[in-house]
């Protein structure tokens, strides 16, 4: 605990989308917390209106580098990783080794000030599933050298590397599963399919859909998963538990959504399927609702228009 007796708390990844909302969080809750961002794909942008709190500070940092922080540390969230279909292609190798190299130095961390350590996995270590929905007994249908295979595989070697931190050191240790997720702060240009939809819906331009449309997704507003995080965080579950929405709709009928809350002129055109991208993607959350008593309570249409104010924002200071 830290001088003032409130929990110290380390998140890498800090300056990113989740971890962003997640230190806001964490900050109303009364911890101190320390960011850690190389800004690879993080931006500070996120955090600055943290700037001047005294319980916050960030600092830029490589985590798959060695980890330097005195004093105690009681949490720590590993949240460093690119995330994104353009971030696989552009930075392979970086995301190859944060989810190695990265959740070593994390876990070693958590170690050494013999604090409990969070591993944000994704829905991805599924693959494209075979089973459906997706439950955490189910190991997934993954192409270890396809495209999305460094995201994918990274994500399962830092899975296993945290259980075996937890079984073999006995680090208390806690792993997530996160399903689609949307919100503020998301990056424009980083080819998921909310912020590609908004930004051409708000553009005027085209929306661009992949194969028939036919595959789903399920979409997760960020609030509702932060307090699943933080439920699972608090809770004494070492093995990994699903957070996401069940509510699975088409990437079709989410561009006619986009398109309508945007009241947009926007028409749909089509393109060709990506290699290995998933066809069905729904949480099973029976785990979560059972261990953490958590479901989520935003709905997609008042989650999607906090989201396209976010995003017609930028449009106007031309970020987008």
């Amino acid at each position: 605990m830290s001088e003032q007796g409130m929990p110290v708390t380390v998140i890498t990844g800090g300056a990113g989308f989740l971890g962003s909302h997640l230190a806001d969080y964490l900050l109303a809750k009364g911890h101190s917390v320390i960011a850690l961002d190389n800004l690879i794909t993080g931006n500070v942008a996120n955090i600055e209106h943290l700037a001047g709190n005294k319980h916050f500070k960030f600092i830029e940092h490589d985590v798959t580098e060695y980890i330097y922080l005195p004093g105690p540390v009681d949490y720590i969230f590993h949240f460093a990783s690119p995330a994104s279909p353009i971030d696989y292609l552009e930075l392979p190798i970086q995301t190859l080794k944060v989810g190695a190299l990265g959740t070593h130095k994390a876990l070693g961390l958590a170690r050494a000030k013999k604090a409990r350590f969070f591993l944000a996995s994704t829905s991805e270590v599924y693959g494209d599933p075979l089973e459906h929905p997706q439950q955490e007994t189910y190991w997934g249908n993954v192409n270890p050298i396809g495209p999305r295979g460094v995201y994918d595989e990274a994500k399962r070697f830092a899975e296993a590397m945290t259980m075996a931190y937890h079984r073999f050191h006995g680090v208390e240790t806690r792993i997530i599963r996160i399903f689609n997720t949307y919100g503020p702060r998301m990056r424009p240009h980083d080819g998921r399919v909310v912020p590609t939809f908004i930004g051409q819906a708000l553009k005027g331009e085209s929306i661009t859909v992949f194969g028939e449309g036919n595959q789903t997704r399920s979409f997760c507003y960020v609030s509702d998963l932060i307090e699943g995080i933080y439920r699972l965080m608090m809770s004494d579950c070492a093995e990994p538990v699903n957070i996401g929405n069940p509510r699975e709709m088409s990437v079709l009928q989410f561009a006619e959504e986009i398109i309508r809350l945007c009241q947009s002129s926007s028409e749909i055109i089509y393109k060709p399927l990506p290699e290995d991208d998933p066809k069905i993607r729904q949480p099973n959350i029976e785990k979560a609702k059972r261990l953490l008593g958590w479901e989520p309570q935003m709905d997609l249409e008042p989650g999607l228009i906090k989201t396209i104010d976010y995003f017609r924002e930028l449009k106007e200071q031309n970020l987008i």
